[in-house]
């Protein structure tokens, strides 16, 4: 696989590129927006618990949707890095470190979104706790996934200024993606340390950082 990523086009490896992107970036909306969004309520544990239990395959399949994209993130990142690497190895490489440790950090956190289904489980070692505590618990993995998927939006911060740097040098992308994904990467790094630091204040940010999420999909439909 390796070799015949080498021997590609620019053009194809850019539209291999963006129809994987175009995976990974639908694949979040999905699971963040149509699963976590619709089933967890802010602040009530109890609520969240029943609505997991009352639609736990939709749960289960937002979990399988973004453990599938966090698996298209390794050949992305080795894509990406055979189309830049004419522009500026060093940087290439840079961006493969970030895009991998953005997925590592997200595939553990996983972990988290998965815990709910352990804890609202039927297992017999679960009587040790009341139901209470049990939906406590669920709802609480849920937040640290949410924390966690913060950190990995640092790196991908980075990830993004160090495209940015390769397509402005690049003469097969327009240099207004370089721009464009300059600006997501800073709105992405201002949004997690908003809510590292001032949580009260990030869902206003978050907001601004999602509609600066639009120049993936610039990205991605313009390898086309």
């Amino acid at each position: 696989m390796t070799e015949w990523i080498e021997e590609a086009s620019p053009r194809r490896m850019a539209r291999i590129a963006g129809f994987l992107y175009l995976i990974v970036i639908a694949d979040g909306i999905f699971a963040e927006v149509f699963v976590r969004g619709r089933l967890v309520v802010n602040g009530d544990a109890t609520a969240t618990a029943h609505n997991i239990l009352g639609h736990e395959l939709l749960y289960r399949f937002g979990f399988a949707v973004e453990v599938f994209y966090c698996a298209c993130n390794v050949p992305l990142a080795l894509i990406f890095y055979n189309l830049f690497k004419v522009v500026n190895k060093n940087v290439a490489l840079l961006m493969v470190f970030f895009d991998l440790v953005v997925t590592a950090i997200e595939g553990v956190s996983l972990l988290a979104h998965f815990a709910p289904l352990v804890f609202l489980g039927d297992g017999h070692y679960l009587s040790a706790f009341t139901a209470e505590q049990l939906q406590a618990a669920a709802y609480i993995s849920v937040q640290l996934f949410e924390h966690g998927f913060a950190i990995s939006l640092v790196f991908f911060g980075f990830d993004c200024l160090a495209m940015a740097y390769l397509i402005f040098g690049a003469r097969f992308l327009p240099r207004t993606l370089s721009v464009l994904l300059a600006i997501e990467g800073l709105g992405n790094l201002i949004n997690s340390f908003t809510l590292f630091l001032a949580p009260g204040v990030q869902p206003r940010i978050f907001l601004i950082s999602w509609l600066l999420g639009s120049p993936r999909w610039h990205f991605a439909c313009g390898c086309w």
